[in-house]
This record gives structure tokens, sequence and C-alpha cells, in this order.
């Protein structure tokens, strides 16, 4: 074991062995295995966006096989999507890669100011079809928060009972935010807290904009000097929230940009001490062999 990976273990001493056992797992696969560094391969989009703005982009990604192959033709330390996808076929890959189950998901059928996902998936389903860990998704801000915070306290109980760690996908989103405040950098550090007092092993937040969406939270930034001004800085502040740097805090990687672009954010994240990125649609909505290029370059820039 690495002094990187064990330094991060000691961080959840109250965890039974089990779900250590599974952070293990989480932080020694892939071209990452054994820097503390995570690159994961999420997928929920067909469910969240539906199939044709997901797949039609690249449409060898219809097929539930092709995020398997993407993430393990590229070296990532992780698959992460919905129950019914990686339940398709995922016995063909039984045990060559982590997986990451979504408990909870939502669909763009519907809209409104206050988003609340539905429960999708059960613990016992997600360990029968090969989990390593549980995603949940929260909503900080939403009229429902109340609802998906007891829900994620529930199930997460269950699953450190099994053994199975807990990643938050944790998005600001309500009416009482603007859009521009949903990734400003109050908002998101804020967010990253709520997923850690809410149990989280890792936390997957947006990277943050220099926007200051609270009136007393810009007080404070203005009164301690808090450093916001490039993303570098921004991901520290997003890091030191969470605990002071002691759980796992992943990027997402959004919407599609340039491979400049994902770079350049990339490289901001590992400066600032961010554990890693959770990149989907700027990778699976292009052919295989460019995908794996794209991810094989964030791989070696985590790698530093």
């Amino acid at each position: 074991m690495s002094s990187r990976v064990k330094e991060i273990l000691s961080w959840y001493r109250s965890d039974n062995n089990a779900v250590l056992a599974n952070i293990y797992k989480l932080l020694n696969t892939g071209g990452l295995a054994g820097t503390g560094k995570l690159v994961i391969l999420p997928v929920d989009q067909g469910f969240e966006h539906g199939p044709d703005r997901t797949y039609a982009p690249n449409p060898a990604a219809y097929d539930p096989t092709y995020p398997f192959e993407l993430a393990l033709e590229a070296g990532c330390n992780a698959y992460a999507g919905p129950f019914g996808q990686i339940a398709a076929c995922g016995h063909d890959y039984a045990g060559q890669i982590p997986l990451i189950v979504k408990l909870n998901n939502s669909d763009s059928l519907h809209s409104g100011e206050n988003p609340v996902p539905a429960i999708t998936c059960s613990v016992r389903d997600a360990l029968q079809i090969g989990a390593s860990a549980i995603g949940f998704t929260i909503y900080p801000g939403s009229s429902y928060k109340k609802d998906m915070y007891e829900e994620i306290c529930e199930l997460g109980e269950e699953a450190r009972t099994y053994g199975l760690p807990v990643v938050i996908w944790s998005y600001p989103r309500g009416e009482g935010l603007s859009k521009e405040g949903e990734c400003g950098i109050d908002v998101v550090s804020y967010a990253a807290q709520i997923a850690c007092q809410l149990g989280a092993h890792i936390v997957k937040v947006k990277p943050p904009t220099a926007h200051i969406e609270q009136t007393e939270a810009k007080k404070v930034y203005e009164k301690y000097k808090i450093k916001i001004d490039s993303l570098t800085d921004r991901i520290s502040h997003v890091v030191q929230s969470s605990f002071g740097g002691k759980r796992i805090v992943i990027f997402s990687g959004g919407a599609a940009k340039t491979d400049q672009e994902i770079f350049s954010e990339v490289s901001a994240i590992h400066a600032g001490g961010g554990f890693g990125s959770i990149m989907g649609r700027n990778s699976f909505q292009r052919k295989k062999s460019d995908g794996v290029e794209l991810l094989k370059k964030i791989i070696a820039i985590y790698q530093g």
C-alpha cells in the first residue's frame, strides 16, 4: 500500500473493514493506482437527459457495454452508472473494474425550480450487480432537500453495513439560488460540506466560479481575505471545506468543452489539491479511440 493511500484510509477509521477495502479498491485501480487520485467515468446521462441527447454524438455509446470498455481501456479507477444500464451487461465484466451504482436519478421530461430525484435502485440490488460503492445525488437549495438528506442517511447506513462506501453528487439547485449561484464558490463549498456531514466518503461537486451568492458569506470572504481569484484557489477552498481536506473530493467535467479547456481545468484541480475528475460526456460522446486518448491525458496530468 502506498503511503498516500494509507493516509487517506486513515481518515475513515470509523468505518468497517469492508468499506475500507472498497475505498482501497477504488484508489488502487487503473492508471492512477496508489496515487490517491481518481478519474471516474460516469454515464448516467441517458436517464438524466435522454438517450438521443446523450448518445447520438457517438452512436456506439447506445450499447451498455461501451462505458465498460471505455473505462477499462483508458485505465479509469471506476465506472458509475444507473442500475439498469450496469445490470444489462455487468456479468461480462464482473470484477474487472469497480462499479459505483447510482441509487437515485432524475429525468428531463419534467422540470421545475426545485428538483427531486427518485430512488431507482436498492442497496441490495446494487450489491447483486457487483457495486463497489453507491452513488446518490442531492440538491442543496431545493425545497425537497429534507427528503434527499433523510434518504441518503438511511441508504448510507445500509450501504456501510454491507461494506459499500457512499459517493454523493452534491449539486446546489433550487428556487432560492440564481443560475450563477449554483456554481458560486460559497455555494459549492457549502454543498461539499453538506455531503461530508451526510456521511459521504467521496464528494462530487462542480468546479466553482468566483461568484459569491450569499450576502453574509460575501462579508466573510472579504473579511478573512479567502483566496478565490483563480480556479486553483477555489478548488483548494472547496477541499478545505470538506473536513479540512480529509474527505475525497472530485470534480465533474460538465458540458462539452475543447480539449484545451478540459486540460486547463484538470490542471487547476490538480494544483488546488483536488482528488480527481469524474469525466462523462467529454469522453464518451466521441469515438472510443479519442475518448481513451482524452482520459489517458487527464490521468497523466494527475500523475503529475
